[in-house]
């Protein structure tokens, strides 16, 4: 018989990377911020 496949683990797996990018999004932002305040003026 087969094995059916971990619908939720994928789904989770793929809900973790979201958010993994998202907080690298986040954080590259707000380096950025911190550091160009008066190079972009």
């Amino acid at each position: 018989m087969a094995r059916k496949p971990n619908y939720g683990f994928e789904k989770r797996q793929k809900e973790l990377a979201k958010k993994a990018k998202k907080d690298e999004k986040n954080r590259r932002k707000q380096q950025e911020k911190e550091q160009g305040t008066d190079e972009e003026e």
